[in-house]
């Protein structure tokens, strides 16, 4: 295995994280690919397309160190109203879609993003629509305040990342401080009705490991984080989404200045669960980009890997049959949504 100098690596481009995931499996472990064909699950096909996931812009108040998007303050990638316009389309014409995931950066710093939500409201009455906040934003402007009062009026599931129910290990992940806005944030929604009992309002948390390691049980997790943020500050939510962290983009970064890379692919590749493989997110989603084009995992569009379709790879060639009939694209960063009981934006998938 080439060296990968670690100590002093920076990421430049999707390329060369492509580069890196294809050429550097530790101790000439089989790739995904093979993984896939020892199961007879390669080329791995869609189910029902059910889910849209929208990333409407990078632009986003945080710079989180396990960010897959790399967002932040500095990205000026903002979907446009015309691309917008596209996407509802799409959700209007395709029956089988059932959810609109709304994801960034921060999706709310999107001018257009209320706009956005009462259309796909407007529109289809019965989607349901999840916006991915990271609470944080409700406090970040006075313009914003109000967002737990849009969410609920809109009837919004609210998905939110919160790596852990204290302040050391959040902020160190997220930044100084983002702990205990998060907890104000929380307050706010839950002072409105979310994560109440029989409210309709779905408050679901996200966790995320902090080092180079797999999350635990989903399950004991959840049960400790809803007795910890109750017991301490009167929080409720509904349940809570364990995420593997996959090596790309910041975290990527992060094994390789850790010398943590070859290790983190090891545990991954080790704990390939086939049983996960055949539960992969991309079955049943289709991600669009901030510009319009197509993707088959939130994953593979931060790695520019777009849709395997000859006839359709942007939103304004939307062609439902060649992306019923796809390949989904595939390559060794998605042992992390294969391994142990597995990883999709929803939580474990086995």
């Amino acid at each position: 295995m080439k060296s990968l100098k670690a100590q002093n690596h920076s990421l430049a481009n999707p390329e060369e994280e492509m580069q890196i995931l294809e050429e550097t499996l530790p101790g000439g472990r089989s790739d995904f690919k093979h993984h896939l064909q020892t199961i007879g699950l390669f080329p791995l096909r869609p189910t029902l397309l059910e889910i849209f996931q929208i990333n409407v812009g990078k632009m986003c108040n945080q710079v989180c160190k396990h960010c897959h998007v790399d967002a932040g303050p500095d990205r000026k990638e903002i979907m446009t109203r015309e691309t917008m316009t596209q996407c509802l389309s799409i959700i209007e014409r395709e029956s089988s879609l059932t959810t609109v995931d709304l994801t960034g950066g921060a999706p709310e710093m999107n001018p257009e993003f209320r706009w956005f939500v009462s259309e796909i409201r407007s529109r289809r009455p019965d989607m349901k629509i999840i916006v991915r906040c990271n609470l944080t934003i409700i406090l970040a402007n006075p313009k914003f305040h109000d967002l737990p009062v849009f969410f609920k009026e809109n009837q919004l599931e609210v998905v939110s990342s919160l790596p852990y129910f204290t302040a050391m290990k959040t902020d160190s992940q997220r930044g100084e401080g983002v702990f205990d806005k998060s907890i104000q944030a929380l307050k706010m929604l839950n002072a409105v009705g979310y994560g109440e009992e029989n409210s309709g309002l779905t408050l679901n948390l996200v966790y995320n490991p902090s080092g180079a390691f797999l999350p635990g049980s989903q399950i004991e997790l959840e049960a400790e984080f809803k007795k910890k943020l109750w017991d301490r500050y009167q929080i409720k939510f509904n349940s809570l989404f364990t995420i593997t962290n996959l090596p790309i983009s910041r975290f990527l970064e992060f094994l390789l200045r850790s010398g943590n890379y070859e290790n983190y692919m090891e545990r991954l590749i080790d704990a390939f669960n086939p049983v996960a493989a055949a539960g992969v997110m991309c079955r049943n989603t289709i991600s669009a980009g901030w510009d319009g084009y197509l993707y088959d995992c939130d994953f593979n569009q931060m790695l520019d890997l777009k849709i395997d379709s000859a006839k359709t790879q942007h939103i304004s060639h939307w062609d439902a049959k060649a992306i019923a009939e796809r390949s989904i694209v595939i390559n060794n960063h998605c042992f992390g949504c294969t391994a142990g009981a597995g990883s999709s934006c929803g939580g474990a998938t086995a």
